[in-house]
């Protein structure tokens, strides 16, 4: 039999080159059958059209055609992220530079846990995670798969900091990965401060830190998965220092408003905090994953310190070979700084800016028209990016259901969120591309589908 092409090497290029215009032709041919954000029809005809392509997936003789298939109807059955309806997540579309230097990582296919897998791209690595924490007012970063993960560290890394009894001490507003965090280290579980107004109430959170004994950690959130608002950082700041608690911020959505002169002082007080989550996969336009963690002391990262003979032999370390063992708690890992790295260059401090403020203008632009609008109701002015609306005097479950017949007819991915006790349909603009017209469009879209 003759042996499959191989991506890398000196010949990879010429293999790849026919196989990535059958990728292309494949996604046109997929977006183009969908016609939408989503396939019409629900999980049952998304499921029946995928088995129906995918056949025998252990065929006794393989299928030549089997990569123009498989595209199409993972494309075809795809939620788009720049289509302008899909604005459900945080989930937004990859830039074309960043997704074409992913591409680069994946045909070198380095692994970041020895040097000798990834000389180039260690180096890499070390002088953009440098870039990054310096950014966020920190000494060092990681990188990670996202917020979940970050915020794992940020536990385990107070924890090994300040003991097994530590206390983690979180809004009601935090993700879900944090007390997910506490129960996977073993920690006690945390203590959940009142949020009333989306955002973690300082003066609670100072009750909570006088009457539950220490160690602690308070976690805030710059850019809630709700509603997308910020904690009042300067003030949990200060009481975390009067306490002598560790600070760490989610700020897996805000984070990368740094960039931004416009609106990185939104992220007042970010400095302060010991960890710091970024992902550059929500408002940074990078093809999944692209997780930051940034450390303020980065003799915190001490325990993540790992020995593996044929890995991080000590006489190799001693001979200069850089030791990556200890910058994850995986093992192999792919490069995923590349596309960051490029992202950054290319675009620079100003490009970024211009995106980010742009999307956050189109969020406030669709607030003022759902808030002009008689037949809808606006939960707040937007922080971020992410807008809160439902129609006027539409009860929950119908709410419910008009999501999903958007959902289902492949007409619009919209996102929902329960606060203060009710339902609201939620619009996260992450698509640059996103015109005027299509927020009117969208919103003429939920008008027509909510009965009256």
């Amino acid at each position: 039999m003759s042996t499959p092409h191989l991506a890398s090497g000196p010949d990879g290029p010429d293999a790849l080159r026919p196989l990535l215009d059958t990728v292309l032709d494949a996604l046109r041919a997929g977006s183009r059958a969908r016609g939408g954000p989503l396939p019409a029809g629900g999980p049952d005809a998304v499921a029946r059209q995928v088995r129906d392509a995918a056949g025998d997936l252990l065929p006794e003789t393989g299928d030549p055609d089997a990569l123009r298939t498989l595209v199409t109807v993972l494309a075809a059955g795809a939620a788009d992220p720049a289509h302008p309806r899909c604005t459900a997540h945080l989930h937004g579309p990859p830039l074309a530079v960043a997704t074409a230097a992913d591409l680069a990582a994946t045909v070198l296919n380095p692994s970041l846990d020895s040097w000798d897998q990834a000389p180039a791209a260690s180096e890499l690595e070390t002088l953009v995670t440098g870039v990054l924490a310096r950014e966020a007012g920190a000494a060092d970063a990681l990188v990670t798969t996202g917020g979940t993960e970050s915020n794992l560290l940020a536990v385990l890394l107070a924890r090994e900091a300040r003991g097994g009894s530590l206390r983690v001490i979180h809004g009601a507003n935090a993700h879900h990965s944090l007390p997910r965090a506490a129960w996977l280290l073993g920690l006690p579980e945390p203590v959940v401060v009142p949020a009333p107004a989306g955002t973690l109430d300082p003066a609670a959170l100072d009750a909570a830190l006088t009457r539950v004994p220490g160690p602690h950690l308070v976690t805030a959130t710059a850019g809630t998965t709700d509603a997308g608002l910020i904690d009042p950082l300067p003030d949990i700041a200060a009481r975390c220092a009067a306490h002598g608690a560790r600070l760490h911020i989610d700020a897996a959505y805000g984070g990368t408003l740094l960039f931004s002169r416009r609106h990185r002082a939104l992220l007042t007080g970010l400095h302060a905090a010991d960890t710091v989550a970024l992902d550059l996969h929500k408002l940074g336009w990078q093809p999944a994953a692209a997780g930051i963690l940034t450390v303020k002391n980065a003799a915190d990262l001490a325990p993540l310190r790992h020995h593996a003979d044929y890995l991080n032999a000590d006489d190799d370390t001693a001979a200069g070979l850089p030791d990556l063992l200890g910058r994850s708690l995986r093992t192999t890992r792919r490069p995923d700084i590349l596309k960051i790295a490029v992202t950054l260059r290319t675009l620079g401090r100003s490009g970024l800016a211009a995106l980010i403020d742009h999307v956050c203008a189109l969020a406030r632009e669709f607030a003022a028209l759902v808030d002009h609008h008689p037949r809808f109701e606006l939960y707040a002015p937007p922080t971020i990016s992410t807008v809160l609306f439902r129609p006027t005097g539409t009860p929950d479950g119908t709410l419910a259901a008009v999501r999903r017949a958007l959902l289902t007819q492949g007409h619009a991915v919209l996102g929902r969120a329960r606060i203060d006790g009710r339902l609201w349909l939620k619009a996260t603009f992450l698509n640059p591309a996103i015109r005027s017209d299509d927020l009117t469009a969208l919103l003429t879209l939920v008008e027509g589908h909510t009965p009256r």
